[in-house]
């Protein structure tokens, strides 16, 4: 299910950003996501925290690492979107994002580290 939020400009704040946001199904979960420059992004700490619960941080990071998989800094209008979207804690002052194709690469390889394999 995709909810598009172009526009959206959480607590009416000056900036309108330039970009979608909603939801995503990944996995059967859903997930908040930005669709910037034409990539689906995702908050990194909602794919930890949803996704890869059961698995250590340091594994996810060794096989991010493996297949190159770089994240990048969310400017402060996308941040906003994303504690909108509940994707982020509303404390959160910074949140790195990750690509779809990456997303769907991380889970592929981390599909073997869940528990019980």
């Amino acid at each position: 299910m995709s909810l598009a939020c172009e526009g959206l400009s959480p607590g009416n704040y000056n900036s309108p950003p330039d970009f979608q946001a909603g939801h995503q199904r990944i996995r059967g979960i859903p997930l908040g996501y930005l669709h910037i420059d034409g990539t689906q992004m995702f908050a990194l700490a909602q794919v930890l925290s949803a996704l890869f619960k059961d698995i250590p941080r340091a594994a996810v990071s060794r096989k991010m690492e493996m297949l190159q998989i770089r994240s990048r800094r969310c400017a402060l209008p996308e941040l906003r979107t994303l504690k909108a979207l509940r994707s982020v804690p509303g404390r959160a002052v910074r949140c790195s994002l990750i690509s779809r194709a990456d997303l769907e690469a991380l889970c592929s390889s981390c599909h073997s580290l869940g528990p019980g394999r």
